[in-house]
């Protein structure tokens, strides 16, 4: 009898090249993929709730698994973080683990089941450069107004239509509103947090919001300028795409 499985899923995107699968290439769901298939001895696919681009972070990625193997669901997550970081001879960690695998309703979908997410976008403000940190933030050396920051989020909470936060090249979608239910800028010292929690998000949304509170943050937009971005549609005249190391995958929500 098949069986659905929920993973979550946490990792460090600095050495995926995202989420997807791709032939000859290291990937997320690739790496899943390849020990769940040693571990359940026949071939696996996964299906994941969000597809993060290279360099992105997760800390509560979804992703279900349906095939008929004996292996009992909690078992799961010590056997494939073993491989996943190299066997047992191994002295360092993986940069992907499996946090935790339940049984899951039979029609359940890490996808089509999800009902909103919450991402977390991280910025360092200092003039001094962070080597440990250069691959798990945005650092901005010009000091940024963050109650500036703020006042431009609030124009962007509610349901819009978001094509002006769309970068080309995603999938195609039928409509580009969505409800963005929360967005917060957290500061605690040189560090701000974006964290922004939606019913979805278009292809780079989170990112380009990004850009354009740091464009806030530097002045080069007003506040209240966000209102006249949003109802023009136009990609052209909201901020930069910030960089991909300062976004996590914070959770997913069902």
């Amino acid at each position: 009898m098949k069986r659905n499985i929920l993973l979550t899923i946490e990792y460090d995107g600095t050495h995926f090249h995202g989420w997807q699968r791709q032939p000859g290439t290291r990937t997320c769901q690739g790496e899943l993929e390849r020990v769940l298939s040693i571990l359940c001895a026949q071939e696996i696919t996964i299906e994941g709730t969000s597809r993060t681009d290279a360099g992105v972070h997760a800390l509560d990625q979804k992703a279900t698994l349906r095939g008929d193997f004996s292996i009992p669901a909690e078992n799961i997550p010590p056997a494939a973080n073993n491989l996943l970081s190299g066997g047992r001879n191994s002295s360092r960690d993986g940069d992907i683990r499996i946090v935790s695998a339940v049984e899951a309703a039979d029609g359940f979908h890490a996808r089509f089941s999800c009902r909103g997410k919450k991402y977390i976008y991280r910025i360092r403000n200092s003039r001094e450069s962070d080597v440990f940190g250069r691959d798990r933030c945005w650092r901005i050396s010009e000091k940024l107004d963050t109650d500036a920051m703020r006042n431009a989020a609030q124009y962007i909470i509610g349901t819009h239509d978001f094509a002006c936060f769309q970068a080309a090249g995603g999938q195609e979608r039928e409509s580009t509103v969505r409800t963005v239910f929360g967005l917060d800028v957290i500061v605690a010292g040189d560090d701000i947090e974006i964290h922004i929690e939606g019913d979805g998000f278009l292809y780079n949304m989170v990112r380009i919001i990004a850009g354009t509170l740091a464009e806030a943050g530097r002045g080069r937009i007003a506040p209240e300028y966000i209102k006249e971005i949003i109802e023009g549609r136009d990609r052209t005249k909201a901020g930069p795409t910030a960089p991909p190391q300062g976004l996590y995958l914070a959770k997913v929500y069902y």
